[in-house]
């Protein structure tokens, strides 16, 4: 089976490539949207590779590349009332919510900003170059994936 690609954001202050490349690998939980939930769930295998995406920074874009490294499974935090996550209706025996693992594999020295892949007519079509495509979880098809990681190597060679 092909492995797939994919685009997960995250929030540079809340965790970011730099602080998974220090790690190593790291859970990608906090996830509390169902087609979100869906894609790491039912779709996420071990060895996709992800686009790393910073947002709400400035400027938003991709930081660097991480991998699918641990399958799906129950996200606990949203049984933790002390946690930023905790879901007061997630049941542990159901658990309504997952998370998947994810290691480091490249960071890009200069992130490669939104308004570039919205400029980039090879990324026509991406979802992350939609108006109003706020999903934090999104698939990427291959040529995307490999574009983008033209881009940010480009970038980062200067």
């Amino acid at each position: 089976m092909a492995k797939k690609y994919w685009l997960m954001k995250s929030e540079p202050d809340a965790f970011s490539i730099e602080d998974l490349e220090k790690k190593g690998s790291e859970p990608w939980d906090g996830i509390r949207n169902y087609q979100a939930r869906n894609f790491m769930r039912d779709d996420m295998k071990v060895g996709d590779g992800v686009l790393f995406y910073h947002s709400n920074s400035k400027p938003s874009g991709v930081a660097g590349v991480a991998r699918v490294c641990k399958e799906a499974y129950p996200d606990h935090t949203a049984w933790d009332p002390d946690s930023h996550y905790f879901d007061p209706k997630c049941d542990p025996k159901n658990p309504t919510w997952m998370m998947v693992d994810l290691e480091f594999v490249e960071r890009f020295s200069v992130a490669v900003p939104l308004n570039e892949l919205k400029e980039n007519p090879k990324l026509e079509g991406m979802m992350v170059t939609k108006r109003g495509m706020r999903l934090s979880i999104q698939p990427v098809e291959k040529k995307h994936f490999d574009e983008v990681l033209r881009m940010g190597r480009k970038r980062s060679k200067g």
